[in-house]
């Protein structure tokens, strides 16, 4: 069946090296100053780099979603029956998840699996709902929203509370310098020359969908309208995009089909651009695809130069960036700019923020394996 219903995004909340709450996170990526400082949660001793983009004092990861899931229901208007009847659909790694003492290097105690850690999320919050996990990488959450949105979109679900975590731990990070992705400058510098790879950042973020008709029965806020989806693969490479962008394009294509939109609405491109030389270029080339001539005109930012790359939280930390910001009418920066390059022809926001030119974004996310996303949105 096709989709019918809008689905609308009610509340929402998150947490990032940047701060706690919708209004930090706004407040940070349009400064644009990024949130980079050398670890101390746990130890870096030998390690190539030493930063990522870490909030100084956090909890259990458990506890942190808990908090995020609260607050996202709250800023909806979810009183404790309508509640009982919504979803969760949980993006998060999928080993044990353990967080070291704040502050302190290391160690901690390992918490809930995944699926374990759903339903205790579900059963704190009070959530009724059917649970799902993702476990998908860097598109984890962005797939959990296009899931959710087509649920609710063909009637299946009301209301789907869709929350993602990730706090900077040890072994991801242990993994990610010893495969030299990590900037060893210490900034991230999508699309720039001189860029030099990616840096790691906390994230814990909910969101609240649901249907307009849901949404309209007990007067609840609109903060976006989840306009748009598109999912594709391109399986070029185990960790590489194809250089053309083939699958990123198709996604994107997809979401301007499924919301009826022509390309020419897009007013602002949140990227998936990760500072890294090969993935910049091939996200250049997808959106040369799709756009053509107008792809050098189009606003471009990717705010992970300012709160870094939250890997399976990705997704919905940059979804709701975008909402916020389009929302707000100023589109982000692109911090660490240098220069431009010629494999990335793109209109990147370098210097201030700037006006929003419609209504409507798009937020890019790609993972291992060729897995590409792209959630389009639109401002109420």
């Amino acid at each position: 069946m096709a989709e019918r219903e809008p689905v609308r995004i009610t509340g929402v909340h998150a947490i990032s090296a940047l701060g706690r709450g919708a209004d930090a996170l706004l407040a940070g990526v349009l400064a644009g100053a990024p949130a980079f400082t050398p670890v101390r949660r746990f130890d870096t001793t030998g390690r190539r780099v030493t930063v990522a983009a870490t909030l100084p004092e956090v909890g259990a990861l458990a506890d942190e979603l808990t908090d995020a899931v609260d607050h996202a229901c709250r800023a909806a208007g979810l009183d404790r029956t309508h509640r009982a009847g919504a979803a969760l659909f949980l993006a998060t790694h999928g080993g044990p998840h353990s967080l070291p003492a704040p502050n302190g290097p290391g160690g901690g105690d390992a918490g809930p699996e995944v699926p374990v850690l759903a339903g205790h999320l579900a059963r704190r919050c009070g959530l009724g709902g059917r649970t799902r996990t993702y476990t998908t990488a860097c598109v984890s959450a962005s797939t959990a929203v296009a899931d959710a949105a087509t649920l609710i979109g063909r009637g299946d679900l009301d209301r789907v509370v869709v929350a993602a975590g990730y706090l900077v731990e040890p072994d991801q990070y242990a993994l990610f310098d010893a495969g030299r992705a990590f900037a060893a400058d210490g900034a991230v510098r999508p699309f720039s020359a001189g860029r030099k790879g990616l840096l790691l950042g906390d994230a814990v973020v909910a969101v609240v969908l649901e249907s307009a008709r849901a949404a309209a029965a007990r007067g609840a806020p609109t903060v976006a309208t989840v306009a748009g989806w598109g999912r594709a693969g391109d399986a070029y490479h185990p960790c590489q995009p194809h250089p053309e962008g083939l699958g990123l394009a198709r996604a994107v294509e997809a979401a301007l089909r499924r919301a009826g939109l022509p390309a020419a609405a897009v007013g602002y491109v949140n990227a998936n651009a990760t500072g890294t030389p090969y993935s910049d270029a091939s996200e250049a080339a997808a959106l040369g695809r799709v756009f053509g001539a107008a792809a050098g005109r189009i606003p471009v930012s990717s705010t992970k130069s300012v709160h870094g790359h939250a890997l399976e939280a990705s997704g919905l930390l940059e979804l709701v960036v975008t909402v916020l910001t389009v929302g707000h009418g100023k589109l982000p920066v692109n911090a660490g700019w240098l220069g431009p390059d010629d494999s990335c022809p793109l209109d990147v926001i370098t210097d201030a923020p700037r006006p929003a030119p419609t209504p409507h974004a798009l937020t890019l996310n790609a993972a291992f394996g060729g897995a590409n996303t792209a959630l389009l949105v639109s401002a109420p």
